[in-house]
């Protein structure tokens, strides 16, 4: 495409100067104005050509480099995976429920763990894929040795995920496997089903993008539930203590009342007694005894 526009280019240049230095027979005062306009407008056309050539050079470019990354070292295609999980990880999960290459206790090192609390457990996603295989068969789609090689390589990738992700007592029961492009996702689901049933059974999900999207949102759901059930529980055990303190406060309460009303009636006793005594005292003091 680019050597094509750059032979147009080339091609009008060449046109124009034939018109300028052609020798006319005849006065070329109109055409000399009308080749002015024509060379003004071509010179800007040829700008937004030149302009053109160079985004579809840059074009170019990152196609090559994508197909680079696709195509090319697994070392390649794995830090593209790597990059477009933790991206989709990153803008759904808070980021105390996830980590990036951290070491299990077994030793091994995932691409990414979601911290789930235990049960289930942390659930590992790997983003690792045997695109060689697919390679094979996008080149050759009837080669039924590539589909077949393809299809064991799934397989054989399925079953190390579960032999190293799926930790009794330490992980979730099951993993992730990520596949970054949807088309290979759907083609595995269109073209490979009893390889689909075949990780279902070993407890090894396979997700693209989309998928792991909404997964994600309902394990962060899920977590924000956990959050709220367990604030709801702690809140609730404090509520429970708060009556116990309220009970006992209320039958101290009324322990004191019952013993202001035993003080209230000993003094209403005591009260009346005196009233009694005073009199005769009164009585005593107004006696006559004579003097001697």
């Amino acid at each position: 495409m680019t050597t094509y526009i750059l032979l147009l280019l080339i091609l009008v240049v060449v046109l124009l100067l034939v018109l300028v230095f052609r020798k006319p027979s005849f006065d070329m005062s109109p055409l000399r104005e009308d080749n002015a306009r024509l060379r003004e407008r071509l010179a800007e056309r040829l700008g937004t050509l030149s302009q053109n050539a160079m985004e579809l050079k840059n074009i170019s470019a990152d196609i090559a480099n994508f197909k680079d990354i696709l195509m090319g070292n697994k070392q390649a295609r794995g830090s593209f995976g790597e990059r477009q999980l933790a991206d989709l990880v990153r803008d759904i999960m808070p980021p105390e429920s996830y980590a990036f290459q951290c070491v299990l206790s077994t030793g091994v090192r995932p691409d990414c763990v979601i911290r789930l609390p235990y049960p289930p457990g942390d659930m590992i996603i790997d983003s690792k894929f045997p695109l060689e295989s697919y390679n094979r068969i996008l080149q050759n789609k009837n080669d039924m040795g590539a589909r077949k090689q393809f299809e064991l390589d799934v397989r054989k990738h399925i079953d190390a995920i579960a032999e190293k992700y799926i930790i009794s007592g330490v992980t979730a029961e099951s993993a992730m496997m990520f596949i970054a492009s949807e088309s290979i996702f759907e083609e595995l689901h269109r073209e490979f089903p009893d390889t689909i049933e075949y990780a279902a059974r070993k407890k090894v999900f396979l997700v693209s993008p989309s998928t792991l999207w909404a997964t994600l949102n309902t394990i962060r759901a899920v977590l924000s539930d956990i959050k709220i059930k367990r604030v709801a529980g702690k809140i609730k055990r404090e509520l429970d203590l708060l009556l116990t303190d309220l009970t006992r406060l209320n039958d101290r309460t009324d322990n004191l009342a019952r013993h202001f009303a035993q003080t209230t009636s000993d003094i209403e006793q005591i009260q009346t007694t005196i009233g009694k005594i005073s009199p005769r005292a009164e009585k005593l003091r107004d006696m006559d005894f004579g003097e001697e």
